[in-house]
């Protein structure tokens, strides 16, 4: 039994240091640039959230905050909040939680005014963000601090940085690591949103919690847009069978000899046109009806089938301009 055959994702080697998530370092360091980089389907993504604790200086734990440094002050344009340090706070000291959503699950980019984020103890709501304003304000809506901006979103980066620290529930304790080696019981918060990792205790809340994660992603198709013309006087001629008058096959056929094979041309045309009149005998008018449009490359060779909902009727003093959309 032969083995089934295996498909390859790939991507070459530049500048900009992109690699598959399964490629090893050592592999992708010895290649050189312009190498192509494999990686065998399925390729696996999955929203991530991670936790950054307190500090009071730079510290290497917060490398993926420091990476989007530029990225939030490029938007402070559309809000404060996202400005780097500010009186808002210094997202590079303070307590804060990162959604990393891949872009496989929005597209281009994450919708404006579509992100949603729900925070659940034992089945019921205790708060609900929403970026109301579409500035990337994620605004509490439902909870103890209605109004309050509780996080940022980067809809094109697929980033949600949660900074709320303010108890969401008195009625329930969380043991969460919100340090290095101290580990103390708190009431949920904005920032625990997604715990999971380094939680113990008998009151642990990820136990009798839930989160959910609403938004709506747009992807931009790149397409070609083409124009097919059928001029006057053209495209009126078919060979089709039943483009010529029944019988006139059998009794006018092709002329052949030794060193020659000749279409009679005197087979005549099935006529179709209607007339008002009932026996009334007209001129023959040519026509077809076209249904399917191809496609060629620049060899001539057929690369896509347009197809006609429904068939038209292509008549000599009749000029058409078709415009196609093709995706790539």
């Amino acid at each position: 039994m032969a083995n089934p055959t295996q498909y390859y994702a790939y991507v070459p080697k530049g500048s900009s240091q992109e690699s598959f998530k399964t490629t090893g370092t050592a592999s992708f360091n010895s290649s050189l640039p312009g190498d192509l980089e494999y990686s065998l389907y399925p390729n696996t993504s999955s929203i991530d959230v991670k936790y950054f604790y307190e500090t009071s200086e730079y510290d290497t734990s917060k490398k993926e905050i420091y990476a989007l440094k530029n990225t939030l002050n490029r938007n402070t344009v559309y809000s404060p909040h996202f400005a780097y340090s500010s009186s808002h706070g210094s997202k590079e000291k303070q307590k804060l939680a990162l959604i990393s959503i891949p872009s496989i699950f929005y597209g281009s980019s994450i919708e404006k005014g579509t992100v949603e984020i729900s925070f659940y103890v034992s089945g019921t709501l205790i708060g609900k963000l929403q970026d109301i304003k579409k500035n990337g304000e994620m605004i509490e809506t439902t909870g103890s601090n209605v109004n309050l901006v509780a996080g940022v979103v980067l809809y094109n980066e697929g980033f949600i940085i949660l900074t709320g620290t303010w108890n969401l529930s008195t009625l329930h304790d969380e043991v969460y690591v919100y340090s290095p080696s101290v580990q103390a019981a708190e009431n949920p918060k904005w920032i625990h949103w997604g715990a999971g990792c380094g939680i113990t205790g008998s009151n642990n809340l990820t136990t009798g919690s839930s989160f959910d994660l609403n938004f709506k992603g747009i992807n931009y198709v790149p397409t070609i847009t083409m124009l097919a013309h059928a001029n006057k006087g053209d495209m009126n001629h078919s060979n089709n069978l039943t483009y010529i008058k029944y019988g006139e096959l059998k009794t006018k056929g092709p002329i052949t000899s030794s060193n020659s094979y000749l279409e009679n041309e005197q087979i005549e045309i099935k006529n179709i046109v209607k007339y008002p009149y009932e026996n009334y005998s007209g001129s023959l008018e040519k026509q077809t009806y076209i249904s399917k449009i191809g496609i060629y490359d620049e060899k001539r060779n057929l690369i896509a089938v347009a197809k006609m909902a429904k068939p038209v009727k292509k008549t000599e003093n009749r000029a058409f301009t078709f415009k196609l959309k093709l995706d790539i």
